[in-house]
């Protein structure tokens, strides 16, 4: 991987012929369904990154980028704007949001080492078949200095968003207090899908070159609430948000926000992880 000319040269866009397509929900259980539209949600989401991470002119990957839809909102920020979805059917309706989609699994990006500014993914690693794996392969495609953003599920928010299997049926809805039961019995229920604790998030980096510049949880936009009743919608909105800036409350979000940045050169490392900020379990 490292040893190509053109750090994009392994690059190529879903094929077309193959044609748009639906999942089938044995499918789209284990993987979620992507952002179907942009609301106020993601879009708050983008702004967060922007605070953390310089996006303009930047090269940009997003990993697991479903039909494309933060792909093509980054593209507002740079043309050098790429994504990378496992299932093909997805990966061709990205197409028509954005170009240099590629068709790959997470745990072996088809990229030279050191090629992009941003390694972005929102709401992935509790799919992936070994997530260690995929954020190793994140870190190893970012350049020196860049870096690594990820939103994933926070165990300590009170409902399951995924839904859970009971009685060997799967039962799709946002389920109470499933994230609270012990971990064999809340991955008997949901053994589809991982949710993560602030150590458990932080472990998957352990080791690496990397140091933690931000770490908290975000709140849901409410966007559906928003869409019946505008007023409600502000009103719920205003109160999630200012939970993520109450202590405890802070910790219980629906997604942790990651942002950590690849190391630079060895002579850097030393002063780099003097700045790195102390995150507690």
């Amino acid at each position: 991987m490292g040893g190509q000319t053109d750090p994009l040269a392994c690059l190529s866009s879903a094929s077309a012929a193959a044609g748009p397509g639906e999942l089938n929900p044995d499918r789209a259980i284990h993987l979620g369904h992507p952002s179907y539209l942009w609301r106020a949600g993601q879009e708050r989401r983008l702004n967060l990154v922007r605070q953390y991470v310089p996006l303009d002119g930047r090269r940009i990957l997003d990993v697991g980028c479903g039909l494309g839809m933060y792909t093509e909102a980054l593209r507002r920020c740079s043309a050098q704007v790429y994504g990378v979805e496992v299932e093909l059917e997805r990966a061709v309706q990205a197409l028509d949001r954005a170009t240099g989609i590629a068709q790959a699994v997470g745990e072996a990006l088809p990229f030279a080492s050191d090629t992009f500014d941003l390694v972005f993914s929102n709401e992935v690693l509790e799919h992936v078949t070994d997530d260690r794996q995929v954020v190793r392969e994140m870190v190893r495609v970012a350049r020196p200095g860049a870096y690594i953003v990820t939103f994933a599920p926070n165990r300590l928010w009170p409902w399951e968003t995924h839904g859970v299997y009971w009685r060997g049926r799967y039962r799709f809805g946002n389920i109470p207090l499933i994230n609270y039961l012990p971990t064999a019995l809340r991955n008997r229920l949901a053994w589809h899908v991982r949710a993560y604790t602030r150590r458990g998030l932080l472990s998957l980096f352990a080791g690496l070159p990397v140091c933690i510049l931000h770490l908290s949880t975000v709140y849901p936009g409410f966007d559906n609430v928003a869409h019946r009743s505008a007023r409600l919608g502000h009103w719920v909105r205003a109160v999630s948000y200012r939970c993520e800036h109450v202590s405890l409350l802070d910790r219980c979000g629906l997604s942790h926000f990651v942002v950590v940045q690849k190391e630079s050169e060895p002579i850097e490392r030393d002063q780099q992880r003097a700045n790195d900020l102390s995150v507690p379990a």
